[in-house]
């Protein structure tokens, strides 16, 4: 087994150095075939590792070697496999190689083809060794690599400006989160002498329940989470980063980057369970996280911005499962995400390049006649995302929901309304783009036509996963919690307090409760679908170039880029004039007069130093003079 771990993480690292070295000169069919290949291998290697697992199995853990010791600490860098991390790489290799195989035809006429495939294996490997790694430090270096990756995905196409700045902004706001993880890890090592996850959970009884110490912990790796998972305040990167190609907003949305800040709390929920408070916190920033980019994204007319804030919105539904306790129910819509959200963002992908590379949806319309196949899988991705029953979103947001309710029957109204913003933008997205007359130009009408096979291909297969991929965790009235194979799966994961505490508040939901909760949920949705069908189709309302009142908010999105660049960047650069002028001024004005200072004294020495012993003998009597002088008048 030892060997078959290393291979899944190996074989991602091979498929960057191979492209990298030798990409250049190969063809660009042969590229994509090898990158695609190395992460689905990684897959198939984790299906079968799965296949021996259960969720009585104990965790897995390969030592590669002994990395340095510390004040009596040992720290070894090494894998663990256990049904978390498990889960993860399944997620990450099967998504990844869906979205490796479909970018082969989106990317096949850009000239960094191989560079493409060489950053995207390489961030695979990242998010592998991020998830795969058996202490925080490990987990620390796969998070820095993402988002070094990152940076070099999302300004991919760097030729143009605006791309490379979007590029900078993610890679500096994570930074700021990143601060907080580092320190979260070192508190860790500093106070249980140990950075292992198992040796960790075993010592957090040194910890007392909300003690100052645990709180400062845990916050400190709530904001590396807060960071990497976009959520208020360092979100703002997330929309930018749709400057990437396609394929790359579909992994860094659906798959990988913006999921490891959930499976960082997760991982150390023995921490988190010691904190309530903390989750508190982290409940009420999922909440005010997911309205706000609901919000913004009923009006926005980019169609990747859309589904890009509706990242932002359902992270947020999912820090609220956080915050819940709810761990499973977390990881639970961490899995049905990607799994719609994959397909929607390669679906717009799609009718991108149906639309020679337009992304704005007021051009768009009547485009399921000319690409049938990316508007049937599209459909599918909007109606699981917006809640269409027995379909994967709705059953996942549904224990959400539920979980809220047990908590406190407001936070399930803030979460309803919130999911039928979400029904309310996805299909005004749906209708806009599919439906009505074609409002492009012509020649962008001659070249519509549908995407080729190995791009279509991950759409159907996204597809079928968006229908049934809520039945890995069929809610516990179902069969009697016997079909909740997700939550027994992740059992061992979770802290006996952790679960216990969880089941309480949620079975304390009546089973009539929960059924009428049910059924206005999908009142809700239905009649969402059908006021914005009316409002699109029959009444056929097109976007406005300009809005007024809260459509404008909406669109200019709070104008939250402003008072960021007001209260942050234009601090900072105004901080940099100031350092400017002092280094300028002052410092380099000193070191000036100090070496001038140093070169006058040197040429004024330079006349004594004529080599006549009397002169120096002279001087130096001078000084031992002046020296005694001093002393007897002292």
């Amino acid at each position: 087994m030892e060997n078959l771990i290393y291979t899944i993480i190996l074989l991602p690292l091979i498929g960057f150095l191979f492209n990298g070295f030798f990409g250049k000169y190969l063809p660009k069919v042969l590229v994509g075939s090898i990158a695609t290949l190395a992460v689905f291998s990684s897959f198939c290697i984790a299906v079968s590792l799965f296949l021996n697992f259960d969720s009585d199995s104990q965790p897995v853990i390969v030592k590669a070697f002994e990395w340095f010791r510390v004040n009596g600490m040992q720290v070894n860098f090494g894998f663990q496999i256990d049904q978390l991390s498990l889960m993860m790489v399944m997620i990450i290799t099967g998504i990844g190689s869906l979205i490796h195989l479909y970018s082969i035809g989106y990317m096949s006429h850009d000239t960094g083809f191989y560079k493409f495939f060489t950053y995207l294996n390489l961030f695979i490997f990242s998010m592998l060794l991020l998830v795969m790694g058996s202490n925080y430090l490990i987990l620390f270096i796969g998070w820095e690599g993402v988002g070094v990756c990152s940076y070099l995905l999302i300004g991919f196409w760097f030729q143009n400006w605006e791309y490379g700045k979007a590029a900078r902004k993610a890679f500096i706001m994570n930074r700021i989160g990143d601060l907080g993880l580092l320190i979260g890890i070192f508190l860790i090592a500093q106070q249980t002498n140990s950075l292992d996850y198992i040796s960790v959970a075993n010592n957090a009884g040194v910890f007392g329940m909300d003690s100052t110490i645990i709180i400062f912990i845990t916050l400190s790796l709530f904001i590396g989470a807060v960071g990497k998972s976009a959520q208020v305040p360092l979100y703002t990167w997330l929309p930018d980063a749709m400057a990437g190609p396609t394929p790359v907003s579909a992994l860094i949305h659906a798959a990988t980057m913006v999921t490891a800040g959930i499976y960082l709390i997760v991982r150390s929920n023995f921490l988190y369970t010691l904190a309530p408070s903390v989750q508190d916190i982290i409940l009420l920033i999922g909440l005010l996280t997911a309205a706000l980019a609901g919000f913004y994204a009923l009006r926005q007319n980019d169609i990747k911005k859309v589904l890009a804030y509706s990242t932002v919105s359902q992270l947020g539904f999912m820090f609220v499962a956080l915050g819940l306790g709810a761990y499973t129910t977390a990881m639970f819509h961490v899995m049905t995400h990607a799994f719609f959200k994959a397909l929607l963002f390669l679906g717009s992908g799609s009718v991108i390049h149906a639309m020679s590379g337009e992304q704005d949806m007021r051009y768009m319309g009547g485009l399921r006649k000319y690409i049938p196949v990316t508007h049937w899988t599209f459909l599918i991705g909007t109606l699981a995302i917006s809640g269409m029953p027995l379909f994967s979103g709705m059953i996942s947001k549904d224990e959400i929901l539920i979980a809220a309710f047990a908590k406190n029957p407001a936070f399930w109204v803030i979460l309803f309304v919130l999911a039928a913003v979400t029904a309310t933008y996805m299909f005004r997205l749906y209708y806009l783009t599919f439906y009505g007359d074609f409002r492009g130009s012509e020649e962008q009408k001659h070249h519509l036509h549908e995407s080729p096979l190995n791009m279509t291909l991950p759409l159907i297969v996204l597809a079928v996963l968006s229908v049934f991929g809520g039945f890995f965790n069929l809610p516990h009235f179902v069969g009697h919690g016997h079909f909740s194979f997700l939550n027994q799966w992740l059992s061992p994961i979770i802290t006996e307090q952790g679960k216990s505490l969880h089941e309480t508040s949620v079975l304390a939901v009546d089973f009539t409760t929960e059924m009428l909760l049910l059924s206005l949920t999908i009142i809700m949705f239905f009649t969402v679908w059908f006021i914005v069908r009316n409002i699109y189709v029959n009444k056929a309302k097109l976007p406005l170039a300009e809005y007024s009142g809260w459509e404008k908010l909406s669109a200019k999105t709070l104008y939250d880029n402003k008072i960021y660049n007001a209260l942050f960047v234009k601090t900072a650069e105004g901080l940099g004039k100031v350092l400017r002028t002092f280094d300028k001024n002052i410092l380099d004005s000193t070191a000036q007069f100090i070496g001038d200072g140093a070169e006058d004294s040197g040429r004024a020495m330079k006349k004594f130093q004529n080599g006549n012993v009397e002169n120096y003998l002279l001087i130096m009597a001078l000084a031992v003079g002046i020296i005694l002088i001093i002393n007897f008048l002292l």
